[in-house]
């Protein structure tokens, strides 16, 4: 893939994926920097009904991914996230308006469904501009908007609070992505015979290497053949346990931090950037390993495992130390988000096109569960203990089953020697 214009996919394309799932995220990660701030007080409801209102989205999360990803899998990806970035921007920045709980209960079901469209589509969208050599890669590079966001919002985020208070944070952060979603429009397109950037010479390329792909995959007739298949409902439940730890891990992160170390919110904010900074450099270092050898599971499960065996660790340091606490959560952190790139990339080189993207998308609906209990469970915990102990163990549980989970896979095609 050496033409010099398909070079050039990796300045167009990606900057505008990681910028638009940055923006995803943030919309739904900064409801733990509003947890910390006292978003429970100034709204006069319970511990309980807070960890209800962090949970929500997630279950709104899990709903439309399967038929979202069919439309951006047959028609058009680009269409579907500019709609879903107008639709969830309006709803993160209502987050900081409305005052009724069940109106706001409403509002974070409707975000996680606005937000469900994205990350698979992305995934659909990659698909189409990258081949499976250079995949993990690309889709590291996507999902560096998970932690590469924590890390500038955690900072901005308390700052913003500091400043303005939680609901202005939530208002701006909501409305940045409306004006982005027309640039979004503006940027990308959704398949390379739709860019007059790419040369003729490196369309023929690019599409060859792609149906070339395609004709190394088994035959795969419908979506109910490819659930059916050994490794796809491992997938779901791995991915519903490791979701189940990173989203307990990203929602409640500040307000532990803040519970245990006594500091102010915005310094709050600088600690809980500095374990998505160090994933985000071990995310890309992953991804980049795994494409050349093209391996996939050796670069998964050890770093789950770890990730799990760090916050066990940070629980028994957490009545002795904060320092021992704290550099037990920065491992953890960093270890639990390596593994992204090669993780997506499995799909698309064990099944062909027709049904990968569906397939994804049921991957990503059994996450969203994992994220709707998590967070729940974990906030649960936190508000009937009054310390993070208990819903870490949880997380460190669930890390290290998604681990085994991942072990256990059977062998995938021999493209990719795993």
């Amino acid at each position: 893939m050496d033409e010099p214009d398909l070079k050039q996919r990796w300045a167009r394309i990606l900057p505008a994926v990681f910028v638009t799932y940055s923006l995803a995220y943030l919309d739904r990660a900064n409801y733990g920097f509003g947890a910390a701030a006292g978003m429970a007080a100034d709204l006069h409801i319970s511990g309980q009904r807070l960890a209800l209102l962090g949970a929500l989205f997630f279950l709104g999360y899990t709903l439309p991914q399967i038929p979202g990803t069919a439309y951006a899998s047959r028609h058009s990806a680009r269409r579907l996230i500019f709609v879903a970035l107008i639709a969830w921007g309006g709803f993160a920045a209502l987050t900081g308006v409305i005052r009724n709980f069940w109106l706001l209960a409403a509002d974070r079901l409707l975000l996680g469904m606005a937000e469900s469209f994205v990350f698979p589509a992305m995934l659909v969208l990659l698909t189409r501009w990258f081949t499976r050599e250079e995949r993990s890669q690309a889709n590291a590079l996507l999902i560096l908007g998970n932690p590469g966001t924590i890390v500038w919002m955690s900072a901005a985020s308390g700052f913003l609070i500091r400043a303005a208070g939680w609901r202005a944070m939530f208002a701006v952060e909501g409305l940045a992505s409306v004006v982005w979603g027309f640039l979004w429009l503006a940027l990308v397109r959704n398949s390379p015979e739709e860019a007059a950037w790419l040369s003729e010479a490196g369309r023929d390329r690019l599409r060859h290497a792609l149906d070339q792909e395609q004709r190394t995959l088994p035959g795969v007739l419908n979506l109910r053949t490819a659930f059916r298949s050994p490794n796809v409902p491992r997938l779901c439940v791995q991915y519903f346990f490791w979701s189940l730890g990173v989203y307990g891990f990203v929602l409640w992160l500040p307000l532990v931090i803040r519970n245990a170390s006594g500091l102010p919110i915005h310094i709050t904010g600088l600690l809980t950037s500095l374990p998505y900074l160090l994933g985000t450099i071990l995310m890309l270092a992953v991804a980049r390993v795994s494409d050349r050898s093209r391996e996939r599971r050796r670069y998964i499960w050890p770093l789950l495992v770890v990730a799990g065996v760090a916050l066990g660790a940070s629980c028994l340091a957490a009545t002795h130390s904060f320092a021992w606490t704290y550099a037990s959560v920065l491992l953890a952190g960093a270890a639990m988000y390596a593994p992204y790139g090669p993780f997506f990339a499995i799909v698309p080189a064990m099944l062909p096109k027709n049904v990968a993207g569906e397939t994804m998308a049921l991957i990503n609906s059994c996450g969203a569960l994992g994220g709707f209990v998590g967070t729940y469970l974990v906030g649960l915990f936190q508000a009937w203990t009054g310390n993070a102990q208990a819903g870490f163990l949880l997380m460190s549980l669930a890390l290290v089953v998604s681990g085994i989970l991942t072990a256990g896979m059977r062998p995938l095609p021999r493209e990719v020697n795993a």
